[in-house]
C-alpha cells in the first residue's frame, strides 16, 4: 500500500467503486439494496466502460431476461437501475493512489483531479484496467487518426454510403464488417486467412465475399494515401511482397486493446497475471477491506462474461457490509417481499 495522501477536505463515504463500468454500475446497485451508499470513479468522461467505448451499438445476447440488448442500452438501463440510490459518479478523474488510514479499517482514495476520499471499502471494478486501442502503424497514418482512421465506432451512421476499409480479424473487426456491408462498400484487410472471430461471423463474411458484397485482402497496411486533409486510401502489402492500392474514405481499425494496469499494480495488491487474485465468498483481494469485480479479478475457473460480474458484485456487496458492519447479523432479504429493500428501491 501507498503512503497516505494528504488533503484538506476528503469526501467520507462507505464504498468508492472504482470504475463505472456494467459490474460498477450494477455494484452500486447490489450496496444499495443493502443500504450502502458509494461513489463512483472513472477514468473515462462517460460510465460504461468498454462498453460504451468499443462497441456501444453491439448487440449483447447473454443478459438474463433481455433476448438481445445493445451494449449502451445495458449502460443506460443500468444507470436507470442505480438512480434510487443516489451515487455520485467522478467522471474523467483516475484513481493515483489507495492507503489504508490509520487504524487500518478506513481507506483514502486520491484521484487525477485532486479528490481525495475517506472510505469504509473500496471496490475495484477496473475491468482490464486503464486501456488504449493499438494503433495502425503505417505510414502517413498520423494526421487522418480521429477524422479518418478511427478505432471504435460511436454511431454507425456516420459511416454509412461511405467506402470503408476495416482492419482487422477479430469480433469487433468482424462484427463491424458485417454490420455495415448492407449500408457502406467495405473492404476487410487482415494479415492472414485465420480469424480469431467467432466462427459464425467468419462464415457469413466469407458468403457476402462469395456474393461480392464485401472484399477481403490478406495483407498488411503498408502505407496511408492523401494529402494531409482528405484520407484518399490505402496501400497494402501482400504475403508475397505485392503492393496493391485500395481507395477509401475512412478507415476502422480494430486491432485490440493495450490493458494496463496503472496505479493498481502499485497498491500491493496481489496480483496473477496482471490480475487481482480474490477469494470465492466476497471477492475480497489480499487486503481485507478491499475488493474486486468483473474483468481486473482472478481466481479458479474465473469466466470473464458480464454474467460472472453481475454475481461477483452481488457476493462482494455482502463482503463490504461484513467488513462495514462486522457487528451487523446477515440475512437474505428478497425485492419482491422485503419492505425495506422497497423502500431503498422507491417502490413502496
Amino acid at each position: 500500500m501507498s503512503e497516505s495522501i494528504a488533503a484538506p477536505s476528503p469526501i467520507a463515504t462507505e464504498v468508492v467503486i472504482i470504475g463505472a463500468g456494467p459490474c460498477g454500475l450494477f455494484q452500486v446497485f447490489e450496496l444499495g439494496l443493502l443500504g450502502i451508499k458509494a461513489h463512483l470513479v472513472d477514468s473515462l468522461k462517460a460510465p460504461g466502460g468498454q462498453c460504451t467505448e468499443l462497441y456501444p451499438d453491439k448487440p449483447i445476447y447473454d443478459i438474463p431476461a433481455l433476448p438481445i440488448c445493445g451494449a449502451q442500452e445495458l449502460v443506460d438501463r443500468l444507470q436507470e437501475q442505480i438512480r434510487p440510490f443516489g451515487a455520485v459518479q467522478h467522471l474523467g478523474e483516475e484513481v493515483l493512489e489507495l492507503a489504508r488510514s490509520e487504524g487500518g479499517r478506513r481507506f483514502r482514495v486520491g484521484t487525477s483531479a485532486g479528490t481525495v476520499f475517506d472510505a469504509g471499502a473500496v471496490v475495484i471494478a477496473g475491468g482490464v484496467g486503464s486501456f488504449q486501442p493499438r494503433r495502425l502503424v503505417a505510414d502517413g497514418a498520423e494526421p487522418y487518426e480521429g477524422r479518418s482512421i478511427h478505432y471504435r465506432v460511436r454511431k454507425a451512421e456516420d459511416f454509412h454510403g461511405q467506402r470503408l476499409v476495416i482492419c482487422g480479424g477479430g469480433d469487433s473487426a468482424l462484427d463491424w464488417a458485417l454490420a455495415l456491408a448492407e449500408r457502406a462498400t467495405v473492404t476487410l484487410v487482415h494479415r492472414r486467412a485465420d480469424f480469431r472471430a467467432a466462427p459464425a461471423s467468419v462464415a457469413r463474411m466469407r458468403e457476402l465475399e462469395a456474393a461480392g458484397r464485401l472484399v477481403f485482402h490478406e495483407a498488411l497496411v503498408q502505407r496511408v494515401l492523401g494529402d494531409g486533409s482528405t484520407l484518399q486510401g490505402l496501400e497494402l502489402k501482400g504475403g508475397d511482397g505485392s503492393l496493391l492500392e485500395v481507395a477509401c474514405d475512412q478507415v476502422l481499425a480494430f486491432y485490440g486493446l493495450h490493458p494496463k494496469l496503472g496505479p493498481i499494480a502499485e497498491w500491493g495488491l496481489e496480483l496473477e497475471r496482471k490480475a487481482l487474485k480474490v477469494d470465492t465468498e466476497k471477492f475480497q483481494t489480499s487486503e481485507p477491506g478491499i475488493f474486486a469485480v468483473g474483468d481486473i479479478n482472478t481466481y479458479p475457473g474465473k469466466k470473464k462474461l458480464i454474467l460472472s460480474g453481475f454475481h461477483e458484485a452481488a457476493l462482494a456487496a455482502f463482503g463490504v457490509q461484513a467488513w462495514l458492519y462486522p457487528e451487523k447479523k446477515q440475512f437474505l432479504q428478497y425485492t419482491t417481499t422485503s419492505p425495506v429493500m422497497q423502500k431503498r428501491l422507491g417502490v413502496s
